[in-house]
């Protein structure tokens, strides 16, 4: 176990452990040219694991890297949604112009189930992993284990066993020399790269609070349908069920609670806070609560002050603010002065697609064999910032990080089938418990 306070670090060594973008290890291509293409030739192989919404875009982005690639392998849980994934880069590719020929994934390579990334994996160079959190630890070590190049979606666990999960591949993808980019793209979008530069610099000086925000109306529910077992239902509505999405303070608020330990480079300490169920209360929300609200504390006493809620017809917000001791950053892109003088204002109509750049750059190290992204030990540790969040707001109690992050309290089911129980289960009103403050245990 870490001591208290030793996940605070200086900037050298922040930016080394997240692996972030230009300036990050190279090797020569002789030196990984074993591992960047299979059979001997240029083409990088893709696979792609996870055929919702996010996983089809960010396979489209991949094909649109501008390399020599080409997707020839799909899995996804649920067939129909891989056949519709399948027709959707299908067209998208037309709408663009580009080369149909990139997407040569033949019917005897499309997988489903729960073992379907098993057969995916053998047949590529490179992994986008895009199911559900669940699921993300199993992947990213299967990949690691087969010295396969990754892109990965956040957040990559959603307990703290499959953080600790995380962090070992994550060691060994960095000792393979294994391109690791993580989907937290504001470490790709030109308006935060500047900004947060200029903070880490000390241009507001010492930063001692930070503010962010995912306020915002909620996502799609699926209705069930007859004749569904419970493990389908759940993990068709992965998303209200924290075994596999781990609530939407981990799922969506990473990114915002991620700025914050990147600007200030160092993660929580300690965390206390509380949340609930309001608004959306109906069977079909599961078990996680629809509102966050967290202190966190770092260890040079700084705090960072966290909202996140699904409430409809509410004020949305989606930012992050820093107050230092010199000035302020009042949205991304921006700073002042203590008297309000203007330091920066980035202008981003014309900055380009962040989601795209994280692609770009991963595939054009990987087309010139050069190792330069590592993103999976910060992936796993701002993931491990919002859990320790939830703990907090499930619990209300004062949750260490030192402590959570040694938890052995895993969410995970005991076998993955579609006959199998999930790790909750409804009353025979068809609501699920949901956590209650005072009485969950969360470690």
């Amino acid at each position: 176990m870490e001591k208290q306070g030793s996940n605070n670090m200086g900037r050298r060594k922040f930016v080394k452990a997240s692996g972030l973008a230009a300036g990050g290890l190279m090797l020569a291509p002789s030196v990984l040219s074993a591992k960047a293409h299979i059979d001997g030739d240029d083409t990088i192989r893709i696979g792609l694991i996870g055929c919702g919404g996010r996983g089809t875009g960010a396979a489209i982005q991949a094909l649109s890297s501008g390399q020599n690639v080409k997707l020839v392998a799909m899995a996804d849980a649920f067939r129909d949604r891989l056949d519709d994934s399948f027709k959707r880069i299908k067209n998208e590719l037309a709408e663009r112009e580009m080369d149909a020929s990139m997407l040569a994934v033949d019917e005897e390579n499309k997988f489903d189930g729960f073992e379907g990334y098993k057969k995916v994996i053998p047949l590529v160079d490179v992994l986008v992993i895009a199911t559900p959190p669940g699921f993300r630890p199993i992947h990213f070590e299967a990949a690691v284990e087969a010295d396969k190049h990754v892109f990965m979606e956040k957040p990559v666990a959603v307990d703290a066993p499959g953080v600790r999960r995380v962090l070992a591949a994550a060691k060994k993808a960095k000792a393979k020399k294994l391109n690791v980019v993580v989907g937290l793209q504001r470490h790709y979008q030109d308006k935060y790269l500047g900004w947060v530069d200029m903070m880490q610099n000390g241009v507001i000086g010492d930063i001692t609070t930070s503010y962010v925000y995912w306020n915002s109306g909620g996502v799609w529910v699926r209705d069930r349908k007859p004749g569904m077992t419970e493990m389908e239902y759940q993990m068709l509505n992965w998303y209200y069920f924290n075994w596999l999405c781990g609530d939407h303070i981990t799922e969506q608020h990473i990114h915002n609670l991620d700025v914050s330990n990147w600007v200030k480079q160092a993660y929580p300490v300690e965390a206390q806070g509380m949340g609930g169920r309001h608004m959306r209360t109906g069977k079909e929300h599961g078990e996680i609560f629809d509102h966050h609200y967290v202190e966190y504390v770092y260890a040079d006493g700084s705090r960072m002050i966290s909202q996140c809620r699904h409430w409809k017809g509410t004020a949305s917000k989606v930012t992050e603010q820093f107050q230092g001791t010199n000035g302020s950053a009042p949205e991304p892109g921006i700073l002042l002065t203590r008297s309000g003088h203007t330091i920066m204002e980035h202008k981003s109509r014309k900055d380009p697609n962040p989601y795209q750049v994280e692609h770009d750059l991963l595939f054009d190290a990987i087309a010139k064999g050069e190792y330069k992204y590592a993103d999976a030990e910060n992936g796993a540790k701002s993931t491990m910032t919002s859990i320790l969040g939830r703990m907090a707001t499930y619990s209300g109690e004062v949750v260490k990080w030192d402590e959570a992050i040694e938890s052995e309290l895993s969410l995970a089911p005991e076998r993955y089938a579609w006959d199998a129980n999930p790790p909750i289960l409804p009353n025979p009103d068809g609501y699920y418990p949901v956590p209650m403050p005072g009485e969950t245990k969360v470690m």
